[in-house]
């Protein structure tokens, strides 16, 4: 399991088709990227069930060879192959083989823009998340980065763990800055199949209205209602497409404000709330410490 996952335990989150989905561990105060790496035997961590995850994984293969199960597909990754997936995917059990070296990078989105709208929507247009959907596969890609390439990412991937581990003077932003170029890097690779990924429109205007709506007081229902289905058909068709539920979705875009009015505003908790949707501010506080495993205020003065 890599830094900055969060196992499912009892009364964990599930995708509407009943997977654990882990969360990103956010530490206030701390860049949200995390690093794991794996080289030699024993060396890697194996993931005991299967699971989906609530943000990006970049993977990449330094040495030897690996096989990894993502939506029912098998993806043989080797030397010099990038593989990423986007939040919601579902990934069955590995373990690294004994030969292998790889890194592994998670992050959520507004790690790489605060501003980032939900997924299979916007992101093809974004320059940096437009390969963890650049297919109609949904959110899985690999990519075969040129020899003479590879180094330089080596060289980004150690730094980047370098910068997180000795928390030097300036580490955040230097550790930004690694994963942006990771990125960039990333962006100008070809991709493996189609250019454009399908969207089903459905999803895109329930998503849509998310976007638009996400501060007032709505519900699936509410959603539901505005694209003229019932609410569990709703459930079913968001969560095939996306493997997250129309509610989490929404709580996941209050929860995006929140994060951004705490850090650039000096509104009040209780305001806080209301602008995002939430009628009881001690709701919100409950929430927010549900997805964050701190308060508000504790998040705004950058302390766990």
């Amino acid at each position: 399991m890599a830094a900055g996952e969060r196992s499912s335990g009892e009364g964990a989150r599930r995708t509407a088709q009943g997977v654990p989905l882990l969360d990103y561990v956010r530490t206030a105060g701390l860049p949200a990227v995390s690093v794991h790496h794996w080289a030699g035997i024993g060396a890697g961590a194996r993931m005991l069930e299967m699971h989906a995850h609530d943000y990006l994984m970049l993977v990449y293969v330094a040495r030897g060879t690996h096989v990894r199960r993502v939506d029912g597909r098998d993806w043989t990754l080797t030397v010099g192959d990038a593989f990423v997936m986007a939040p919601g995917v579902v990934v069955a059990p590995s373990e690294p083989e004994p030969d292998v070296e790889m890194w592994a990078v998670a992050f959520p989105p507004d790690a790489v823009d605060p501003a980032a709208a939900a997924p299979l929507v916007s992101w093809r247009g974004h320059p940096l998340l437009a390969p963890f959907v650049g297919d109609h596969r949904g959110g899985v890609q690999r990519l075969r980065i040129p020899v003479e390439d590879r180094p330089a990412w080596l060289g980004h991937l150690a730094d980047l763990d370098a910068e997180l581990r000795g928390r030097r003077d300036g580490y955040a932003d230097a550790a930004r800055a690694h994963l942006t170029l990771l990125l960039v890097r990333l962006g100008r690779l070809g991709i493996d199949g189609p250019a454009e990924l399908a969207v089903d429109p459905l999803v895109a205007e329930v998503l849509g209205i998310v976007e638009d709506r996400y501060h007032e007081a709505i519900s699936l229902r509410d959603v539901a209602a505005a694209v003229g289905l019932t609410p569990g058909h709703l459930t079913t068709v968001v969560g095939r497409a996306t493997g997250r539920t129309v509610q989490q979705w929404i709580t996941e875009r209050r929860m995006r404000e929140a994060r951004r009015l705490l850090a650039d505003t000096d509104l009040t908790v209780a305001d806080i709330a209301r602008r995002i949707g939430y009628r009881d501010a001690g709701y919100f506080v409950r929430r927010f410490r549900s997805a964050h495993r701190v308060p508000p205020t504790a998040w705004r003065r950058g302390t766990p």
